[in-house]
């Protein structure tokens, strides 16, 4: 064998320890999402994750359907799916969504009555003056 060449050597096992089959890496669960308590999430934290119009439009949508009903592939955002996974991060810093998996899915829910004790009418407010730009009332 030359100099910069090696030959790759199947690793002993170790007596009692079981070896992982080809492809089960990939089969892992991913890491569960860590969620903040909206009572912990300071006034600035909050206006900045609402202050975005695609994160408006995340609870807006949240907002309308029932608790659990939207997984995150389901929105309608002009955005990249890496780019939707940070926004969904933001929200869950914010206090404002939580996440659960289901099989390859992961769903959410909005924390309405959380944030809501936290930050009174602040959700209200948003989701008032995005229908009023929506129907262009404004």
């Amino acid at each position: 064998m030359s100099a910069g060449t090696r030959s790759r050597q199947p690793r002993a096992e170790e007596p009692g320890q079981a070896r992982e089959p080809e492809g089960a890496r990939a089969a892992h669960h991913r890491a569960a999402p860590v969620h903040t308590d909206p009572a912990e999430v300071p006034l600035e934290t909050a206006l900045l994750a609402l202050a975005d119009p695609v994160r408006r439009t995340l609870v807006r949508e949240l907002a309308a359907a029932g608790d659990w009903e939207r997984p995150c592939g389901s929105f309608d955002v002009p955005v990249t799916k890496a780019t939707l996974s940070r926004h969904f991060a933001v929200l869950r810093e914010a206090g404002l969504l939580e996440q659960r998996d289901a099989g390859p899915k992961r769903f959410n829910r909005l924390r309405r009555p959380e944030f809501e004790a936290r930050f009174p009418g602040l959700l209200a407010l948003v989701l008032r003056e995005d229908d009023a730009v929506a129907g262009g009332k404004r």
